[in-house]
């Protein structure tokens, strides 16, 4: 795969790293031009005390793409995240449909859900609307809870491999062509993603030691490091695999500070990062 541009569409949180403040250097780091469309500014991310402000961005989604289109701007991914509104949904379709180059790739991360609930400020169909966009998705990036609510599926604790599968051929049905579950543990002590495969039906696994810290934005960091390992040229799975080490990474490097609840210092790790990807 060419290391040619890529537009992600998420929103901004001006503190908490979270969404674009974490994907752009991310991805930018691992050597690819990385444009943004913010789909929302939010003072800080939702996890901080109410009070934070939101701003929609749906109403310029549309003009940006227009001036795109008489620019001939085209990209060989687009990799969408949280979202401002449900409005948003049709808005990125088309904006894969216009911007996305013939053999690109559309990644979508779900990010609207996790621990079993929907994050604060999503109707309670959203999860229909998402559905929506992984349809239209090459690869998907959901966590357990969001493939259960765009599925219809119980959401689980304890859980088999079973359930994991079923939960995998579910999301395959969607119509998207490989899925990256995240957030899959069948032991306490490993915590690591399930790859799937939608036309063949195989599923890997890759599972790291589980850490004692639950962290704000690892999703985030794991996606944009997925994405930046795929664009350089790894497969599916060697993507899923760096991204969960280097996850891991910037955890461990966030452990011994807990003033530091609201993300994780991923720029501490991205020189690993980058040296993993000179393997490539």
């Amino acid at each position: 795969m060419s290391k040619e541009k890529i537009l992600t569409v998420q929103d901004i949180s001006c503190v908490g790293q979270c969404s674009l403040t974490v994907a752009l250097p991310v991805i930018s780091a691992c050597g690819i031009e990385t444009c943004v469309l913010p789909t929302a500014v939010l003072s800080t991310h939702t996890a901080f005390k109410p009070g934070w402000t939101f701003r929609d961005l749906t109403s310029d989604i549309e003009p940006i793409s227009q001036h795109w289109q008489k620019e001939n701007i085209t990209f060989k991914a687009i990799y969408t995240g949280y979202l401002g509104s449900r409005e948003q949904v049709d808005l990125i379709l088309k904006l894969i449909d216009r911007h996305l180059e013939k053999n690109g790739v559309a990644i979508v991360d779900p990010a609207m859900a996790d621990g079993g609930v929907l994050y604060k400020g999503f109707p309670e169909d959203f999860p229909k609307d998402m559905a929506r966009l992984c349809a239209a998705a090459d690869v998907i990036l959901p966590n357990i809870t969001e493939a259960c609510l765009m599925t219809d599926s119980e959401f689980r604790t304890e859980y088999d491999e079973n359930y994991i599968v079923t939960l995998l051929s579910k999301l395959a049905k969607l119509g998207c062509k490989k899925v990256v579950l995240t957030g899959v543990s069948f032991e306490p002590q490993k915590l690591g993603v399930a790859v799937y495969d939608c036309a063949s039906g195989k599923v890997e696994y890759y599972f790291n030691h589980k850490l004692p810290r639950m962290s704000h934005g690892t999703g985030d960091v794991y996606a944009a490091a997925f994405v930046g390992a795929y664009m350089n040229g790894m497969s599916v799975y060697d993507s899923a695999a760096l991204a969960a080490d280097y996850t891991v990474k910037t955890i461990e490097a966030t452990m011994d500070d807990k003033d530091h609840w609201y993300g994780v210092k991923f720029e501490k790790e991205l020189p690993y990062l980058i040296e993993r990807l000179k393997t490539v």
